[in-house]
Parts: structure tokens; sequence; C-alpha cells
């Protein structure tokens, strides 16, 4: 029988050793750290061997195939060995990807906007009767969806460092949103290498799929510039640069023209669901990619008007006493925060800090000049805050937890402000997760 070995016990490797075992395989995972107690349970019933706290070589290193997880880097010592021997590498996508069957894949990557535009996605295409699962980043783990309750059609979201170590996977519509600097010490600190990983989702494309590229995005051009990619290409667009009988998306004032087989379905920005340009943008990758399955343009329509939104991505919370309270804690880099400033169209209190990730503050200075009157730092060290902003913003005020960030904002803020919670940085100092950041704002608010 042939063993197969998996590193990492999180949703992507649990799925990884069902699915194997699934198939019949010997299977054994291995975890450097502590596995979470969900996670044991969820291995001892499906009765697959497991260790924690540690790599036993002897263990791994008799495998016939390793699945890697994808938080995992490639300078990792046990990585190193694996290369040096010689065992075949793969990521948990490939392997689900190898028995996905007939099923049909639309695989959402890019730096900003993929959880939005994945969901929205699957909303319009689960509304329509579709047999649909969310997979990837976001839902289950696409082997382990496939291992219990495989469907018809995957929406993926994508990261980088899931498409590292894949063979042959190979999505019928692809998605690339957007390209810009994250998790650059991943890839030797270089852009070019980041980008390259990015479309590494259409490395095994044929003439036969489709990816649909953002015709503004200055990294993506670039790419295509040196490289050339086999699958058929369409654009989305801001501007109105598509204006003609091309298949593709692109905004004309406040109406979105989505193009597809030379027929145009039309929608006016007002009637979205999810407001600000970056949402326009995510809503027409949704619907290009609603419109290239299958579904009628009537139909995206609808989904455009009732999508709710993701938890933690500008998500409102409540008013209080004039006051509106955002939760943005997903905005875990700049450019998240570039986009949810950009939507706001009051006065804002901004609620900045965690861990820093090397932030280039610059990147929203303009913004924050025009749109912001106060900042409250939420991390154990602001001084890059402090650094960028003292003297730009009148009021910068230091705190330690969700519950002191929120009364300051409150005494900060008028009626008719905004408090944002759009953090530019990872949570890890204060807080569990994003999430955890997210929802112990939103019960702090609601306490006031």
């Amino acid at each position: 029988m042939e063993r197969i070995v998996v590193l990492g016990a999180g949703e992507s490797g649990n799925g990884a050793a069902i699915l194997a075992k699934k198939e019949g395989f010997d299977v054994f995972v291995s975890d450097f750290g502590a596995i979470k107690e969900q996670y044991k349970a969820e291995l001892k019933a499906h009765d697959i061997a497991f260790e924690e706290q540690g790599h036993s070589k002897e263990q791994i290193l008799n495998a016939d195939l390793i699945i890697k997880s994808p938080g995992i880097p490639e300078k990792a010592g046990i990585i190193k060995e694996i290369r040096a021997k010689g065992i075949e590498l793969i990521s948990e996508i490939e392997w689900a990807y190898r028995y996905k069957g007939d099923s049909k894949i639309i695989a959402i990557t890019g730096s900003n906007g993929k959880s939005t535009t994945t969901s929205l996605i699957y909303h319009i295409l689960k509304q329509n009767g579709m047999h649909v699962a969310l997979v990837g980043n976001i839902g289950y783990s696409f082997a382990k969806q496939i291992a219990e309750a495989p469907a018809e059609w995957y929406v993926a979201e994508i990261s980088s460092f899931q498409l590292d170590d894949i063979k042959t996977f190979r999505p019928d519509i692809a998605l690339i949103l957007n390209i810009t600097p994250d998790h650059l010490d991943r890839y030797e600190y270089s852009f070019d290498k980041y980008a390259a990983a990015k479309f590494k989702i259409a490395d095994n494309q044929t003439n036969e799929d489709l990816i649909i590229l953002n015709q503004e995005d200055e990294a993506t051009q670039q790419y295509l510039e040196q490289h050339t990619i086999n699958p058929r290409t369409i654009y989305i667009t801001m501007s109105d640069q598509l204006h003609n009988n091309q298949d593709g998306a692109y905004m004309n004032n406040d109406e979105m023209h989505i193009k597809w087989d030379g027929d145009d379905m039309k929608t006016t920005v007002h009637d979205l669901a999810l407001k600000g340009k970056h949402n326009q943008f995510n809503s027409m990758a949704a619907g290009i990619s609603a419109r290239a399955a299958g579904i009628r343009k009537e139909k995206i329509r609808d989904c455009f008007e009732t999508f709710d939104g993701l938890e933690h991505r500008l998500e409102y919370v409540a008013t209080v006493r004039g006051v509106d309270f955002i939760n943005d804690s997903k905005g875990t880099n700049l450019n998240s925060v570039w986009f949810a400033l950009e939507s706001m169209n009051k006065p804002v209190v901004l609620i900045l800090g965690g861990q820093d990730k090397g932030n280039n503050y610059n990147e929203i200075m303009e913004l924050v000049q025009e749109k912001v009157k106060a900042i409250v730092c939420m991390g154990i060290d602001n001084s890059p805050i402090h650094k960028a902003f003292d003297g730009v913003v009148s009021q910068i005020v230091d705190t330690a937890s969700a519950k002191d960030a929120v009364n300051a904002c409150y005494a900060l803020a008028d009626k008719g402000d905004v408090v944002l919670l759009s953090p530019g940085c990872a949570s890890f100092d204060l807080f569990k997760n994003y999430e955890d950041r997210g929802t112990q704002f939103k019960e702090a608010v609601k306490s006031l």
C-alpha cells in the first residue's frame, strides 16, 4: 500500500489526510506544533495515525508522497530534507484536484478581494440551483469537501502558498484580482517571484479554459509582457476601455457592464448590496465568472442586490448615537485599509495596528489626510503608526485591547462620524487571529 504523509494538521492537512484515507492509502499526519483538539478528534474518528510537537524523520522520509500544508515555508528543515531525498511533495489543492472527477473549478487568487469575490460567485451559483461547494482558504478544505460531499462545481479561494506546490491543478475559470506586495518573506523578498506564484494558477490551463485579469493591475501587465499564458484571457477594468464588443467587464460612470458572448449585462452601482469602488470591481469579477459558468444575467443582477457580504470585511456592526461602527478586521495589509478608507463617505476615526509586517504607511497617507480625523492604535508596539502620522492626524491614542479601542473611538467621534476597524496589520500580538479581533470589537461596540 502506498504511504502518504501529511505535514500540518489544520483544515488543509486534515482534509488531505481524510481524502487519502478514503482512497485506501496508508496515512500519517505530522505537525511540528500542537494540534487543535477539534482536528485531533477528527483524525481519531477516521483512524488516522498522527504526531504533534515535532517531526519524526523516520516516519516522514519513508513516504511515497508528501502533502504539505500551505503554512509550512520552503526553508523549513524537514522540507529541505524531503527535497534532498527526492520524495514527491505537493499541496493539498493539487491532491484534491487528482480526485475531483468531472467537476468544474472556479479558482480565485489575488492580494485583496479574494474572499468577497469567492463568496459572491458561490452565492450566485448556489442561488441559481447549481450543485456547488465553497472551498480553499474559505469554507472547507478542497480535499475534505471531495472526500465527504463532492460537488459538480467548486468555487475555490486560492493563496499563492497553495499554488506553490501544484503539478496538474487546472481550474476551468481562473481569476487573478490584483497583485500587490504581501508575504514577500516567503518569496526571498522578490515581488517578481510573488507575482509568478500568483500566475501559477494558469500554468496548466489550456485555450479551452478562461482566465480573468485586472487590466489596471501593474504587476499583472508586467508579467504578461514577459510571459505567455495559454488560457483565453478576458479583462475587468474600472474605466470604459472595453467599450466595444469585446467580452469582459467595465465601468462607465455609475453603470457596470458585464459582456459575455456579445451580450451586455448592465446594472447601476446603486443597486449593488456591496458598496465602494473595490466592491464594484469584485462584483464585475464575480459577474463575468458567473456568466462564463452559464448563469443568466437577470439572475446575476438579483444576486448582486441580495448578497450580504462577509463577516470581518467592511461589516456594519451598529450605529450608536449617530456614530457608525464598521468591522474590517480582515484588513490585514495597507492595500485593504486603502480600499476601506476609499469606500467611506463620512469623517473616520480609524483603528490601526497589530503585528506590523514592515508597513509603508505612505501608501495610505493621502486618504488618511483626506478622511481620517483621529487614529486609535491597537497593538503592543504602536511606534510605526506614530512615526508615520504624528503631525498629520491631530489626535492619536494608544490602546491595548478591543474594549479600550472602542471606548477611545466613541469619545473621539461626533454624530455623523464612522469608527472603522481596519488595522492594516496581523492580529497575533493581542488576538488569536483576525476573527477573534473582529469578534471582540463587535462585542465591545454592543456593550457601549
